[in-house]
């Protein structure tokens, strides 16, 4: 099935790419401190969440994780860059700015995959991006030291 046409399908029934952009563009943008209550409702109750940090099974645990995030940022804010469908699984790459408490900003460029189930929910969520790249990048001298370390011994 082509991502359009899942797309016009489950406009109706649940969370579509369009739908979801919306949704995490207001999540992250409220004067620097993110608000998870309006898109909470779409995440199913055994949800199973994983990135580079972390993974989690459960409503109860994925609401701790988002309210330590809160806690631990001074200002967060995202950018959604583009949202595509295909049947259930819907992909979103990102640019995430996150000023920690002590530290100046940093971004994160990722992606992240959420996949429905039946009822439209997420049911899954996978975000990718390179935590400590994109952290070090932002360190004086450090930053650079380290992509030529990566470079050298990855590259």
């Amino acid at each position: 099935m082509k991502p359009i046409e899942q797309e016009k399908r489950s406009a109706g029934t649940g969370l579509n790419a369009e739908s979801i952009k919306e949704l995490w563009s207001k999540t992250y943008n409220t004067q620097g401190k993110p608000d998870w209550s309006h898109i909470l409702p779409w995440y199913n109750e055994n949800i199973h969440f994983r990135d580079s940090v972390q993974e989690l099974r459960g409503l109860e645990e994925f609401v701790a994780m988002t309210r330590r995030l809160t806690d631990r940022s001074k200002d967060l804010s995202m950018n959604i860059l583009r949202t595509s469908q295909q049947d259930r699984d819907i992909f979103i790459e990102w640019e995430m700015t996150i000023k920690f408490k002590k530290n100046p900003s940093s971004v994160l460029y990722g992606t992240s995959r959420v996949t429905l189930n039946e009822e439209g929910k997420i049911i899954e969520q996978r975000d990718y991006y390179d935590l400590w790249g994109d952290i070090f990048d932002n360190i004086p001298r450090f930053g650079k030291a380290y992509r030529r370390f990566m470079k050298r011994k990855f590259g």
